[in-house]
């Protein structure tokens, strides 16, 4: 979902990309002949870019109810696609429309060093007359954590941070967040630890992938004429109110990511403070380019400004929307009897992560005065703890929208400047006015689209 809105600049509602499955329109054929055929890509190649691209792309690209490895998203010239999802040994690539399987030798085979060797190849042999693009998407520091060979050794001592919500009850927070066992137990603290060191480990060889193609620009004279961004499709928790790993929360550890910029006209060591969302990276791409903006139809904005004040003029945007669908098992997971259906990601310990009704939709407010985060969930949690799975099942799995948020949703509020961990929802404490502003900010930005969106009034 979130890989969906890089490529298109769309909020979730309108590129309507539910989830990671091919029902929920992730790589479906509604998606290719939608969202996809206009991704920024395509206006790229308008602009006569050579574009290539080396990783993961969507979780269900590659499989044969979407077209297979055949399927050539348009705008790309050179494509190496990951089919399915992360994996660093003994995976398929679409290389250019074509099937190439791979298998468990390091020098051959391990994904981030492959993308890296084939990016640097590209670049070698592109075309000088012309300007080019590369998205690079490595599996690190995605599951399953396979380091390389000489970096499996490293951080052997690293825990996972103990600050901040590390390990605190998820008290007045949504059933999910209330279910963890705390303080965890010791099982769930080893396993989210290794994970934490693991994660670490994989990303050596994704420092090796930027030295390499920083070096290289450099080789080849291009590195002063070339915009580098560094970003992330999601957060993540290690331990946050008790969960032990996984991206799927509302709460700033999930939802912010790294972003790194350099190229013309960036001032170096400079950090902003202003908000940029994945909506954004499609836009300010396709500024760069010279692409006229008023001929796409996205969400976002470019945020090429606030970069590079001497190039473009702009405005930052007060508040924003952050959305997400949750996904269950319609079963029961075996290794979890006693949960009932609905739910996913349980483990370890049965500790679950995802739900049908973890759908949510919040309204983030962050200019020179306000810091807040207003939420609501499709659950209005009237039942009793014990009728969990039954509530689980009877919300609807579609984009959370007015319509599909219950008439009284379960409401999470947050006052970042006194409270940056967002250890208590004060829902019941802060002003009715303030209250019903985020409320009608939220309804206006679940409806919006294009110009809309970037409406700040």
């Amino acid at each position: 979902m979130l890989r969906s809105s890089v490529l298109t600049g769309r909020y979730p509602h309108n590129h309507e990309v539910r989830n990671n499955s091919l029902s929920g329109n992730c790589s479906s054929a509604r998606w290719q002949t939608g969202p996809e055929a206009s991704a920024f890509p395509v206006f790229l190649s308008k602009q006569k870019y050579q574009t290539f691209f080396a990783g993961k792309y969507l979780n269900q690209y590659g499989k044969k109810e979407a077209g297979d490895v055949g399927h050539v998203p348009p705008g790309w010239d050179q494509w190496h696609a990951l089919v399915g999802n992360s994996l660093y040994y003994n995976y398929t690539l679409s290389v250019n429309g074509v099937e190439e399987k791979h298998g468990d030798r390091y020098e051959s085979d391990y994904l981030t060093d492959l993308i890296t060797n084939r990016t640097l190849h590209f670049l070698e042999n592109r075309s000088p007359q012309r300007p080019f693009f590369l998205m690079l998407s490595p599996p690190a520091p995605h599951s399953p954590w396979t380091p390389a060979p000489k970096y499996q050794k490293q951080f052997a001592d690293v825990k996972a941070p103990r600050d901040g919500s590390f390990d605190k009850p998820g008290k007045d927070k949504h059933w999910l967040l209330r279910q963890p066992v705390n303080p965890m137990t010791d099982s769930s603290l080893a396993f989210l630890d290794s994970a934490y060191r693991r994660r670490w480990q994989t990303l050596l060889s994704l420092d090796d992938l930027v030295e390499s193609l920083v070096s290289k620009l450099e080789s080849i004279k291009e590195l002063n004429n070339t915009y580098i961004f560094y970003t992330s499709d999601n957060g993540y928790h290690a331990g946050q109110f008790s969960l032990p790993i996984d991206k799927r929360q509302l709460y700033e550890f999930d939802i912010r990511v790294p972003l790194m910029v350099r190229g013309p006209g960036i001032k170096p060591k400079q950090t902003l403070q202003a908000p940029v969302l994945n909506i954004d990276l499609a836009p300010t791409i396709l500024d760069i380019s010279g692409t006229n903006l008023s001929s796409v139809d996205v969400d976002g904005q470019s945020f090429l400004s606030q970069m590079a004040p001497s190039l473009r003029n702009g405005t930052t945007r007060p508040f924003f929307l952050v959305e997400y669908n949750g996904e269950g098992h319609p079963t029961t997971d075996p290794a979890c009897p006693k949960l009932g259906p609905g739910l996913s990601q349980c483990f370890p310990d049965c500790v679950c992560e995802d739900a049908f009704n973890n759908t949510y939709a919040c309204v983030r407010t962050l200019d020179a005065h306000d810091d807040l985060q207003y939420c609501e969930f499709a659950d209005s949690e009237v039942r009793v703890a014990d009728e969990v799975s039954l509530r689980v099942m009877n919300v609807s799995v579609v984009s959370p929208s007015r319509s599909s948020l219950c008439p009284q949703s379960f409401v999470e509020v947050y006052n970042l400047t006194s409270d940056a961990h967002q250890l208590e929802n004060i829902v019941k404490r802060v002003d009715p006015a303030v209250l019903q502003t985020m409320n009608q900010r939220l309804i206006k930005l679940q409806s919006c689209q294009g110009d809309s969106c970037r409406d700040n009034k």
